[in-house]
């Protein structure tokens, strides 16, 4: 299955971060979302059902979501939808799982700053011979893999 579905809800566990043996980098933590609706007759905010979904990161957004993410904080999540059936022999139930594409948090809640930081790819990359124009040119200092770059703030708007 290939649907993508985009989600929004309490971070419910811990994130949990491994590394492979092969060296990949794996986060997952449980997502709870309830839908609410405003009850106008009782004035007060009523919640739904909650739904479970285990969701899943991988590589550079692993290590930037194991990071980042907090129990308790509210996100946003876009990712591949898997939904699975299981039986353990004495019960059977449904898992849903989410393979996030994207994290992020969820701005209606409260505020984040955001930190770029350079993937680890780039920096193994091998240097490049420089053109003869260039040889003279200073090149800018670049961090080290996984190291926050920070990012200037906007200017106000009035």
């Amino acid at each position: 299955m290939q649907d993508i579905i985009t989600i929004t809800g309490l971070v419910a566990t811990d994130p949990r971060h491994i590394v492979t043996s092969e060296g990949l980098s794996i986060t997952s933590f449980r997502l709870a979302s309830a839908q609410r609706r405003f009850d106008r007759s009782q004035e007060r905010w009523i919640d739904g059902e909650t739904n479970w979904y285990t969701i899943t990161s991988f590589r550079q957004l692993a290590l930037n979501c194991a990071s980042s993410i907090l129990k308790g904080q509210r996100v946003l999540i876009t990712g591949r939808l898997r939904i699975r059936e299981w039986d353990n022999g004495e019960r059977v139930g449904t898992t849903i799982d989410i393979e996030a594409e994207a994290v992020g948090h969820d701005l209606a809640w409260g505020t984040a700053t955001f930190s770029r930081s350079i993937a680890s790819s780039a920096a193994a990359e091998p240097e490049q011979p420089q053109s003869p124009a260039a040889e003279g040119a200073q090149s800018p200092e670049v961090p080290s893999p996984a190291t926050p770059v920070p990012v200037p703030e906007p200017a106000a708007p009035f």
